[in-house]
């Protein structure tokens, strides 16, 4: 019972995850002007973060019993986006503000990387559990 547990966290994790980073992201700056996209983002962002660590560290615990890499690999997942919530998202943020768009352009590709990394950990536990 854990193990199918484990295995929808982690589902939920990586289908949260893409559908957020490609679909609605890119969505609201389709639908709505790039002013109002940008605001509606800063809003969204520290909630999407909050959902990956707390779906992460669910499925990290749901894991545990079952499979210790897949259960670090979550653990890893959760632990390094406590620092893109508190300190990436809001130097992108500064940056945006400043109008630094180089600082903006490397930041947001850094995080941009870490979601990439996020998405495939979770995709590569999901692989190892079914």
């Amino acid at each position: 019972m854990t193990l199918s547990v484990a295995v929808l966290f982690t589902a939920l994790l990586f289908g949260g995850m893409t559908l957020y980073s490609f679909g609605f992201a890119a969505f609201l700056f389709t639908a709505l002007p790039a002013d109002t996209a940008g605001l509606a983002l800063r809003r969204a962002f520290p909630l999407f973060y909050l959902f990956v660590i707390a779906t992460a560290m669910l499925a990290s615990a749901f894991l545990w019993p079952h499979d210790r890499l897949s259960a670090a690999l979550m653990a890893l997942v959760a632990v390094t986006t406590v620092p893109t919530k508190q300190a990436l998202m809001p130097a992108i943020n500064r940056a945006t503000d400043s109008g630094q768009r180089r600082q903006f352009k490397w930041l947001h590709g850094l995080s941009v990387a870490i979601t990439l990394a996020h998405v495939a950990a979770a995709g590569f536990v999901l692989v190892r559990l079914v």
